[in-house]
């Protein structure tokens, strides 16, 4: 009966484990589409402040950062579509997203997102990787 209810426990803990990093994921999710949403209303603050301390260091302000992003992330800056694709835990503090995106011009990309659990507990980003859709010239 003993070992009966440690496998029950065992398995709750299994469950529950799962169910967390299904929430993680759908936390991180909400960095990315805040920022995404930020990004069409051009507000600079709010996008900044989804990317992580390390991104920040990088681009002291958030007019510089939402610069950057104008000029090399098009598609993400400006788009037609931004639909989730899968995401997996990589590590107990690290999150990785992808999302397909259509740019303004009908071309599709995706886009490869990486966040990290900061210490406040807060998720943010820490890089996004774009790829052209196979076919289509960069």
């Amino acid at each position: 009966m003993r070992a009966l209810s440690c496998l029950f426990l065992l398995l709750g803990c299994l469950g529950c484990q799962a169910w967390a990093g299904e929430a993680e994921q759908a936390a991180a999710r909400a960095v990315i589409t805040r920022q995404a949403e930020a990004f069409g209303r051009d507000d600079a603050s709010t996008a900044y402040a989804q990317a992580a301390p390390a991104i920040r260091d990088i681009f002291p302000n958030p007019d510089l950062f939402l610069g950057m992003v104008r000029n090399q992330y098009q598609p993400v800056y400006r788009h037609r579509s931004f639909v989730f694709g899968t995401a997996r835990d990589v590590g107990e503090t690290s999150v990785s997203q992808t999302v397909a995106i259509q740019d303004e011009n009908g071309t599709d990309w995706t886009a490869e997102y990486t966040l990290d659990r900061q210490p406040d507990g807060e998720w943010r980003i820490t890089g996004c990787r774009l790829i052209k859709a196979p076919g289509i010239s960069a």
